[in-house]
């Protein structure tokens, strides 16, 4: 049992990086008027985007828990495989949702939402493939699972890591003004990073 504990602790540290994306969404609060349209816009999509925050973050929560214990291969195969296929879900959710809302009232918005529905579909996509690989891992063998389970926190990592570009680049200078006025958007970077904001 031994030898899969740093690999859960490693795993769990990589996951809990994956919610950095989601805050990214929730803006700085600013008392600067923006157009109607924009604080529109912003609702819609801050609307949309919360619930699948708190899917992301349950997600992360329920992989934490599961590698928190000592817990039997089958087990954290089985959180993995359902937290991985939850927030491939929420991403794509999320691309869906901010498409639907159109390009923002800015300039370059439409290269903007471009940029972030890309990423959020590509994001979706990888943790799609997460799932696959978790799913395909030996729980038989636990040296082996224990190494298999270190390459999907690797990539977990590098997930983490990357990302945040895109949606960082749509929420530039009125954009996140606007965003950080809505509450659904302030809610949810208070669920996600569990603590007073």
């Amino acid at each position: 049992m031994e030898g899969t504990n740093p690999v859960n602790k490693k795993l769990a540290a990589a996951l809990s990086g994956g919610a950095v994306l989601v805050l990214a969404l929730s803006g700085c609060s600013s008392s600067d008027d923006n157009s109607e349209k924009l604080n529109s816009w912003a609702k819609q999509v801050c609307d949309a985007v919360q619930p699948q925050t708190k899917k992301i973050t349950a997600a992360n929560a329920a992989i934490q828990q599961e590698t928190a214990d000592d817990s039997a291969p089958e087990a954290v195969q089985k959180a993995d495989s359902q937290a991985f296929q939850d927030i491939s879900d929420a991403y794509k959710a999320m691309a869906t949702a901010v498409q639907k809302a159109g390009a923002p009232d800015v300039e370059g918005g439409k290269s903007k939402l471009q940029a972030a529905v890309s990423e959020l579909n590509t994001l979706s996509t990888a943790y799609a493939e997460l799932k696959k690989k978790s799913d395909d891992l030996d729980v038989k063998d636990q040296a082996k699972f224990a190494e298999g389970l270190k390459d999907v926190a690797t990539e977990l990592e590098k997930l983490s890591k990357s990302g945040s570009d895109a949606l960082a680049k749509l929420e530039e200078g009125d954009v996140g003004k606007a965003m950080a006025k809505q509450q659904s958007c302030k809610s949810a970077a208070v669920s996600s990073s569990a603590g007073k904001s």
